[in-house]
């Protein structure tokens, strides 16, 4: 039977050695993957240390769940059904992804075991570029310097003509119909129009160009990871071919300086697969991969979900006028 300790060597051996090897090792700065996260906000950094982060090494497990980022949520789902370790692909932090509590005691209570990759699994694999249409002959995971920068440049699959192609493209991988699907099904049922998810919501969409524009050359970027539009134009100096920027995970929004940069530059923008799809791009294949080193162990993919419902329909009735009455007799000041 596996144990925490076999799938620790699963995840370095399918990152390529990446993982800190016990929990001593991150002080070292050996490993370039121990990433400090600062926004300059006291008290709120963080520090990335891919491994194992929680949980004895010696503990069996028969299944693994894995997820792009913990919540209580799903700590509660893993404990009610069975889950041995959490391999989520963001780092985990004391209180913020454990419901506000310190973590020893949330995955104590539930003998979890967790263990995060992010930046370590980043650049593993091509298949967010592929995903997207392209095979990439450059790629940096730190581009300009700002460590976490992933960019990739490349030339379209020969079944891609048109940005048009693109969009299509990803709507068919990513079973876009069916979320959306989904959604009028939630809508009907709980006699809510205006309930909104973000798969549907943050879709493909074109913001320069139309879809029969020809497309051969990308520059594939994630604003969220401080791409700038000077690295947009330095990337347009050393690959003057390129034609289109594909903007993933999060995107920008018209009237954003990435766009007027790549109107400026001629080039056509797409935002493609937002940050709620990464479970299939990134997530996706590090569970199939854990699945090949540990073969014997079940694995799971926990996908969120979330949806924007108005506060005057949320929930039954009787919750709603839960709500007026606590607020009226307790909050209002």
């Amino acid at each position: 039977m596996a144990k925490v300790k076999d799938v620790l060597q699963a995840l370095d051996d399918l990152t390529g050695g990446r993982c800190l090897k016990s929990s001593h090792d991150w002080a070292s700065g050996k490993n370039p993957w121990v990433v400090m996260k600062s926004s300059g906000i006291p008290g709120k950094g963080i520090v990335e240390m891919p491994g194992l982060i929680w949980g004895d090494a010696e503990q069996e497990v028969k299944k693994i769940a894995v997820c792009m980022t913990v919540t209580e949520s799903v700590i509660e789902l893993a404990a009610a059904t069975g889950v041995d370790a959490i391999v989520s692909h963001h780092p985990i932090a004391d209180a913020a992804n454990s419901g506000g509590v310190l973590i020893k005691y949330y995955l104590g209570i539930y003998n979890l075991a967790h263990f995060e990759l992010h930046e370590a699994f980043h650049g593993t694999h091509p298949g967010i570029p592929w995903l997207h249409g392209h095979r990439p002959f450059f790629s940096s995971v730190s581009y300009g310097g700002v460590p976490g920068n992933v960019v990739n440049v490349g030339n379209v699959l020969p079944e891609i003509d048109t940005i048009g192609d693109l969009i299509d493209r990803l709507n068919i991988l990513m079973n876009a119909k069916l979320d959306e699907h989904m959604l009028e099904i939630e809508r009907k049922e709980r006699g809510c129009d205006k309930i909104e998810e973000t798969s549907v919501a943050a879709c493909a969409k074109i913001l320069v160009g139309d879809r029969s524009n020809k497309v051969r050359t990308v520059i594939h970027m994630h604003p969220h990871c401080g791409f700038t539009p000077e690295h947009l134009e330095q990337l347009k100096r050393d690959y003057p071919e390129a034609d289109t920027v594909i903007a993933s995970i999060s995107r920008v929004y018209p009237g954003h300086p990435l766009v007027a940069k790549a109107e400026e530059l001629g080039m056509n923008f797409i935002c493609g697969n937002s940050h709620a799809l990464e479970i299939f791009e990134n997530g996706v294949p590090l569970a199939q991969a854990l699945k090949n080193h540990l073969p014997e162990c079940e694995v799971v993919i926990f996908r969120e979900r979330q949806t924007s419902i108005p506060l005057e329909e949320v929930g039954s009735p009787e919750i709603r006028d839960y709500g007026t009455k606590i607020a009226a007799k307790y909050l209002h000041r």
